[in-house]
């Protein structure tokens, strides 16, 4: 009687709890010597395959057929004309992101990611930005993107802090500069110090032609004379010329 009352029970069953609760009442009544052996392992099989037909049946609230999270899918991220995102991609990394030295290190893809990092370290004192909006201004893919993010990370470039949370979807990570070459240089403009020096360097400093103040009235009353108009007065502004006898000779020019 109990035997056929239980294995009723079982096939009955809609919920894992129920089962759990029938496998409880199962083993008890094998202690209390109420079932046989033999009745008890036909019983724990019995619940063993509707346990699995329950649990292929339950779906996840919430979460469409054939997904495994709440979350959207993903987007590929495509430029919608490759010329132009190429042509900003070399644009931002010949703009000078960062000093020549680090530069070096980075292929131009990576330099405009680096550059978008920058700018926003300059505006906002921290780079916030999702790595989807990085790539999409930089002209690169994600990948690239996060991959140029983590390679200035390992040489001690710049910090990436993670904000997850539990249970939904996690805020951006915030990137901070700490290279003190390149905050001076962001500092700078993105600016090198040397041209300002070589600048100074075997040059010697003009001013303009004194031509008198009119305000303290000190104006030249005689015009300055240029080199040819010198040599004209020298040998022909004062035709004659007094001879030795007190008489006057016209100057051959």
């Amino acid at each position: 009687m109990f035997h056929a009352t239980m294995r009723g029970a079982i096939e009955d069953a809609r919920t894992l709890a129920q089962l759990d609760s029938l496998s409880r009442t199962i083993w008890q009544a094998h202690a209390a010597e109420t079932v046989t052996d033999a009745e008890a392992q036909g019983l724990a099989e019995a619940l063993h395959t509707r346990r699995s037909a329950v649990r292929e049946a339950v779906a996840p609230v919430g979460i469409p057929l054939g997904r495994v999270t709440l979350f959207p899918p993903k987007r590929l991220q495509r430029a919608p004309e490759r010329s132009v995102a190429i042509e900003r991609r070399r644009r931002l990394a010949c703009s000078g992101p960062m000093p020549p030295a680090l530069a070096s290190r980075f292929t131009t893809g990576q330099l405009a990611v680096l550059r978008i990092v920058g700018d926003e370290m300059a505006r906002n004192g921290a780079c916030g930005l999702c790595i989807d909006a990085i790539a999409a201004r930089a002209g690169v893919c994600r990948r690239l993107a996060q991959g140029a993010i983590r390679l200035a990370e390992g040489d001690g470039l710049l910090t990436i802090q993670e904000r997850r949370h539990q249970g939904r979807k996690s805020d951006p990570n915030v990137i901070r500069i700490i290279s003190r070459e390149w905050l001076q240089w962001l500092r700078r403009g993105g600016r090198s110090a040397a041209p300002a020096l070589l600048g100074s360097i075997g040059c010697k400093t003009l001013h303009p032609t004194d031509r008198g103040d009119p305000q303290r009235g000190g104006v030249d009353t005689e015009a300055k004379k240029g080199c040819r108009r010198a040599a004209d007065d020298l040998y022909g502004s004062d035709r004659t010329r007094i001879c030795a006898d007190g008489g006057t000779e016209r100057a051959m020019r």
